[in-house]
């Protein structure tokens, strides 16, 4: 629809600033009677930014010469009051001269007319500069709904990316109903972990949002090797660590922030420090900082978790789990902030559901 901006060119707001009364009345006259509706004067320079200030003004007649303070003072003196938003400024003066015109538009006026002047000149200006500053707030009004759009698209984006995480999970939760709850506990400890370690609050929620999926490459498990409940054979377990190469080969590629992590985490949550770990053999610092993270909290949920080979550990020896396996196991870091915040920790796998 294309953009109509008679009504609001007609009901813009006007600033008249003139140190002369006769000058103020004229212009106020002339634009009454060319049908606009809100129209402010002054003689006071000092005044008309007061009413800069709180008026807001769409346009502002200014006088180039006037006491104590002159056109180019006011024009600077009104920007830095709203240097973001900034009216179109007329300058109108008795002197014509070069030098007096490059002046005002050097501090910022936006046009420019000599008294003694045809009233249909100024009227034709007026339009003009009111036409164009209703045109831009047009503009700049669509670009903040479009803002606005994308901004709430991004989250519905968001959203469906999280939907799609939960569901990938609850695959996991339909052959282990306690996985189910344990990848739940995994989400909210590495988030937690990421915040100690100091990640900013996006990521730390989407490390939160991708840990769960750590273990979905169990899918491609043969139930007879995932749910023996005896010790595994060699054969049995060679199978068994192809489970980080294919939650990788699952998650990766999709170019959404949320499983592009999960694939990193998939692939690195069981290297170790030292070097031992699978399925690559990665050591220190070059195994990804998620897979460092996500390893620990699903080694301290799962020592504290109840489980049909085993009882759950105490805190205690959880504790003594970690500081025995930091530097090999774990990131030495890592393994003194969940220590340094235990209590916390503990209360936050209670709060998620035990």
């Amino acid at each position: 629809m294309p953009f109509d901006a008679t009504d609001l060119v007609k009901n813009a707001r006007i600033l008249v600033v003139d140190d002369l009364a006769a000058n103020v009345e004229l212009m106020e006259g002339v634009l009454a009677a060319a049908g606009y509706t809100n129209i402010t004067g002054t003689c006071n320079p000092r005044e008309g930014l007061a009413l800069y200030g709180s008026l807001a003004p769409d346009l502002i007649l200014l006088d180039f010469r006037m006491p104590g303070m002159d056109g180019p003072a006011f024009i600077r003196a009104a920007h830095a009051l709203s240097p973001g938003q900034r009216p179109p400024i007329l300058v109108v003066t008795a002197q014509g001269d070069e030098q007096t015109r490059r002046t005002a538009l050097e501090a910022g006026a936006r046009d420019f007319i000599s008294k003694p002047f045809a009233l249909w000149e100024m009227l034709a200006r007026v339009q003009n500069l009111l036409e164009l500053q209703m045109l831009l707030r047009d503009k700049e009004a669509q670009a903040s709904r479009l803002e606005a759009a994308v901004a709430q698209r991004t989250r519905d984006l968001e959203h469906t990316h999280l939907e799609v995480v939960r569901r990938l999970c609850a695959v996991g939760e339909f052959r282990d109903d306690e996985t189910g709850r344990h990848v739940n506990r995994i989400g909210a400890l590495s988030g937690r972990i990421a915040r100690l370690a100091g990640w900013l609050e996006p990521d730390a929620e989407l490390l939160a949002s991708a840990a769960p999926l750590h273990d979905i490459g169990k899918v491609a498990i043969p139930d007879a090797i995932l749910l023996k409940p005896g010790k595994l054979s060699d054969p049995e377990w060679q199978v068994m660590k192809t489970h980080a190469d294919a939650g990788a080969g699952i998650l990766r590629g999709s170019k959404i922030p949320v499983l592009d992590l999960a694939a990193e985490i998939a692939v690195s949550h069981h290297e170790k420090w030292d070097g031992s770990g699978y399925p690559q053999g990665l050591a220190g610092e070059a195994i990804p900082l998620s897979g460092r993270i996500v390893a620990v909290a699903d080694v301290f949920d799962a020592l504290l978790s109840r489980r049909p080979y085993k009882e759950p550990w105490t805190a205690g020896q959880v504790s003594d789990h970690l500081r025995a396996q930091s530097g090999r196991h774990f990131d030495p870091v890592l393994v003194d902030l969940v220590l340094s915040n235990l209590d916390e920790l503990l209360a936050l796998r209670v709060e998620v559901g035990v």
